[in-house]
């Protein structure tokens, strides 16, 4: 009834009016603010902490150091738990430390009265450090002799992959073509920053609200990081302010927890401010990568080849799986040759990375997108063209994982995109600027997964309540973060049930303790793992509301359905038995037959789908000022049907003004001697706003995915991925320099010009 209309968000009335409220607007009674006693330099031990000062600040509760924290060593990244032990995520960190591994590394904390009082006497604590050697890179950190940052030395995980003789398919190769790329640190700037804060209601029970897109995750970790079974945890999330994958990642709940536990229970909050969240919250990883491709003259990619150095900083988070992530991701665009791909994680004293939109295939995209326009200019084949010869079909088969393509609209969006953004005739235009002001086109593809299996577990839960009024609850663990997944839940339950969507509430606020497990906000995962469980749940209700309606009527449950919120005789669909509400009065209230209507249900998702799309993009360079200008830019994506088409278009325009920050201005600027981060705010770190964007565009190809519930597949980061690479290629074309780094800035503009005589 719902589904594939634009249904207004659930969520919408309550942020744009501020009635919905977020962790930092809760309070209580007592409560206590923290801040860190954070290292001033990249790397070094602590020679001497004294803390006596802070400790008789007036309104000080309490100080702790390292010597004050548990000896559990934890991991922090987002992913679900794993039976096998090879599986599991890096555990490499301590509360506190006195092995400093990065600016603003953690050596103790205050506990006082409000923020300032912490504040002043964080200014108290009194650190002397033995300085150790700062590596920012990999030839610092992987050089022979290099200080280990963790026990067993830099290197966090290497793998390797080739899915055929790789040296064979590059000599039967009419064309070799080799690159060199890289791109940079980002920080994900939500707007809510990190915030959390804990209290106890029991004396071995722990109650943490934090703005975190995985509230079952955090409780595990916050278990594991103070030794204590899990079920002694409770985590809350309210209404969240974004995240974009910082906060797939543990942060501040397990110190907010161990702080409440030392002050017998009281409310202890901590808050990050902004420029904490860029040196001790999470970033993106850099990627710096060596490519190669080989082709036939005939316009054939025979294989291609990826040698990915991933930087994480000083501490894993989500590490490897960053850059193993994108093996998986990438050869479902162009299947059908021999691929290899290498990747090697390493520690450094960088901020520590972790899960950012998009999960490494931007960075790999980049280098793949470039490779392959490389290509086509040394064939002379149109780029399109080039690409429509080599995608996926319905049919082909992932070259490394084998599973086979069940669902593809690639071919169509480059054809659709070809004629919506009049490709040919733009093209052809571009080659006749040589002024000072100069055009260009690109065109890039993406390929991405709906969930993370088989790599993990993939588990979801939905629970279906009808209050007496014939209006529905519905509980999941799969977190709202401002991509819309309340609203297209509501719809899914809806569509099955066969009422209004407006009938159902999703409950926004997760909680441990009461809603059903599912691990969160990650991986453009939510439509397609909780759909299953949704579907289940609601089929279950139906059948339940059915029943009911026959004994109160006296008519077989085969001869009733549901039609707009009504139970209806099945061979008369516009004889209505009862409304919804007098069916769920009489399951609450009759005294002699039925009980009040409810179902839920869990689901393990075993099918991951690959979705496709691809950006077009018309670019202006004027030359003498190194300034680079979107004329127009398309988005087009097949991500199976589209459920909520207004959403999902929300969904590609966000990711698209993402996406152009991270080509065009984004990246974290860190001195390569000291590791000290220089840019650590919203001023100096430079994205796009509102009047730096040009009006995006987007279109849907809508095929059906088989394995799907509902027949959808990815959308949240998909938009991100392409448009870096579209964006490089159209500038190569209009600038005549290839520029194999990110973000293409004025300044580094202006070197390629400069270096090639241009300018």
């Amino acid at each position: 009834m719902s589904l594939g209309s634009s249904s207004n968000r659930v969520d919408a009335q309550a942020k744009v009016t501020g009635k919905a409220r977020y962790t930092d607007d809760f309070t209580m009674l007592g409560m206590r603010f923290a801040k860190y006693v954070r290292s001033p330099i990249a790397h070094g031990k602590v020679k001497r902490i004294d803390i006596s000062k802070a400790q008789t600040y007036p309104g000080v509760d309490a100080v702790f150091t390292y010597d004050d924290v548990p000896e559990f060593i934890f991991p922090t990244a987002g992913h679900a738990h794993s039976l096998d032990p090879n599986k599991l995520d890096v555990a490499d960190r301590y509360l506190l430390t006195d092995h400093v591994r990065h600016q603003g590394d953690a050596v103790a904390i205050v506990v006082a009265c409000n923020q300032l009082t912490a504040e002043r006497a964080v200014e108290l604590v009194e650190v002397d450090y033995e300085e150790l050697p700062v590596m920012t890179t990999a030839d610092q950190a992987l050089a022979e002799g290099a200080y280990p940052l963790h026990p067993g030395g830099n290197v966090l995980k290497q793998q390797a992959i080739a899915t055929g003789d790789l040296e064979q398919a590059f000599a039967e190769s009419d064309f070799v073509l080799e690159g060199a790329y890289h791109t940079p640190i980002h920080q994900h700037c939500h707007m809510e920053t990190v915030v959390s804060y804990a209290y106890m209601e029991k004396d071995d029970h722990i109650i943490i609200v934090s703005s975190t897109q995985i509230p079952h995750i955090v409780r595990r970790v916050v278990g594991i990081s103070l030794g204590i079974p899990w079920s002694h945890v409770r985590v809350i999330k309210p209404y969240l302010g974004g995240g974009f994958g910082c906060k797939q990642d543990v942060l501040e709940e397990p110190m907010c927890a161990f702080l409440t536990m030392k002050l017998g229970g009281i409310p202890v909050k901590i808050e990050l401010t902004r420029e904490e969240c860029f040196t001790a919250s999470r970033t993106r990883h850099s990627f710096d990568i060596k490519g190669k491709i080989g082709v036939s003259r005939d316009g054939v990619i025979k294989a291609y080849a990826l040698d990915v150095k991933s930087n994480t900083g000083g501490y894993a988070s989500h590490g490897h799986s960053i850059a193993a992530a994108a093996a998986n991701k990438i050869p479902y665009i162009y299947p059908r040759l021999v691929f290899g791909y290498k990747a090697l994680t390493f520690y450094s004293n960088l901020p520590n990375a972790g899960a950012m939109r998009g999960y490494g295939a931007p960075q790999a995209t980049f280098a793949l997108e470039s490779l392959v326009e490389e290509a086509a200019q040394k064939l002379g084949m149109d780029p399109v063209d080039f690409r429509l010869k080599n995608v996926a079909q319905l049919g082909d088969f992932n070259p490394v994982n084998k599973k086979e393509i069940k669902s593809c609209g690639i071919t169509e969006c480059l054809t659709r995109g070809r004629e919506m953004f009049e490709w040919d005739k733009r093209r052809a235009a571009c080659v006749e600027h040589k002024g000072p002001i100069r055009r260009g086109v690109g065109v890039a593809c993406f390929s991405y997964g709906s969930n993370t299996y088989p790599a993990c577990v993939e588990v979801s839960g939905a629970r279906l309540v009808m209050n007496q009024d014939g209006t529905v609850n519905l509980q999941v663990s799969a977190t709202e973060i401002g991509q819309g997944s309340d609203t297209v839940f509501a719809q899914m339950a809806a569509d099955v049930l066969c009422i209004p969507d407006t009938w159902v509430r999703t409950i926004s606020t997760q909680d441990t303790d009461i809603s059903p497990f599912d691990p969160g906000a990650f991986a453009s995962r939510q439509s397609y793992t909780v759909g299953p469980a949704i579907l289940e749940a609601a089929t279950l209700l139906k059948e339940k509301i059915v029943a009911h309606a026959a004994l109160m009527s006296g008519q077989p449950a085969r001869n009733l359905s549901i039609r707009d919120g009504k139970v209806v005789y099945g061979s008369r669909p516009d004889y209505v038995l009862y409304e919804m509400r007098e069916v769920s009065m009489d399951a609450y209230y009759n005294q002699d037959q039925g009980q009040p209507f409810f179902a839920e249900s869990s689901h393990k998702t075993r099918t991951n789908p690959p979705s496709f799309g691809c950006t077009f993009v018309e670019v202006e360079v004027d030359m003498p000022l190194c300034k680079v200008t979107i004329k127009d830019i398309l988005n087009l994506h097949d991500s199976g049907r589209i459920l909520n088409p207004q959403l999902a278009e929300g969904q590609v325009h966000g990711g698209m003004g993402m996406a152009i920050g991270g080509a065009l201005f984004e990246e974290m600027l860190i001195d390569a001697k000291t590791g000290i981060v220089l840019n650590d705010n919203l001023l100096d770190y430079k994205f796009p706003t509102i009047l730096d964007l040009p009006d995006l565009h987007c279109s849907f190809v809508e095929t059906h995915e088989p394995q799907s519930a509902f027949g959808n597949k990815s959308l949240g980061e998909p938009p991100i991925i392409s448009p870096g690479p579209a964006l490089r290629n159209a500038i190569w074309m209009a600038a005549g320099v290839r520029i194999d780094e990110l973000p293409i800035t004025p300044k580094r503009l202006y070197e390629h010009l400069a270096r090639a005589g241009l300018i």
